[in-house]
């Protein structure tokens, strides 16, 4: 059977066309990984921005509402800069406690920074009050601070022992507080110095 010229012009154009539409289809696939990637960077620079100003443990929780992230994604991102940091061998760290994260300087490097880097950004002035004085007295118990400070020591308290820097020892109907070794290192003091004692006596 016989093809005309004019079916094998339709089937070279059919060809063509097909050529050019797969060339679409990957070029379209390429765009949309240059977006994915684009959009990963992105969020990135956005929850490194968010630890960088905040200055203190964030939960899961505070983390998806400052960068409206999911969960899943921002566990892989806090992963991400982790391994950046470390791989690039930057004085820089992403911290973990009890499922809180903190943007801090590498403890070889807190030296530099020990004058400033006395919790401002982390507490607030009542806390660092509160943990002043616990440090200057210990060990204290939990109801003298209460008498000193007030109520609201619970939750300073609270938070304290959930950053790991104080102990609770229950005691009769109390507890007795005292420094833990996390304490030393988060603040980069020996556990004979007590960089606390001025504010400890303005806040009794």
């Amino acid at each position: 059977m016989e093809i005309s010229s004019k079916t094998l012009k339709e089937v070279d154009e059919a060809r063509q066309k097909s050529k050019i539409l797969a060339k679409q289809s990957i070029s379209s696939s390429k765009t949309i990984d240059e977006i994915d990637n684009l959009q990963e960077k992105e969020n990135l620079k956005k929850l490194e921005a968010v630890f960088f100003v905040s200055g203190r443990f964030l939960n899961m929780q505070e983390l998806i509402s400052l960068t409206d992230l999911n969960p899943i994604i921002l566990q892989d991102f806090i992963e991400k800069l982790q391994e950046r940091y470390d791989k690039e061998d930057s004085a820089i760290q992403i911290v973990e406690k009890n499922n809180m994260w903190k943007m801090d300087v590498k403890q070889e490097y807190s030296g530099i920074i020990n004058k400033l880097a006395t919790g401002s950004s982390e507490f607030s002035k009542a806390e660092k009050e509160t943990l002043a004085i616990i440090a200057y007295k210990q060990p204290i118990k939990q109801s003298v601070i209460i008498k000193i400070r007030g109520n609201k020591a619970y939750d300073h308290i609270k938070k304290f022992s959930e950053l790991e820097l104080i102990k609770k020892k229950k005691t009769g109907h109390t507890h007795e507080l005292t420094l833990a070794d996390d304490f030393y290192d988060y603040f980069n003091v020996q556990d004979s110095s007590n960089p606390f004692k001025e504010v400890a006596e303005k806040g009794e």
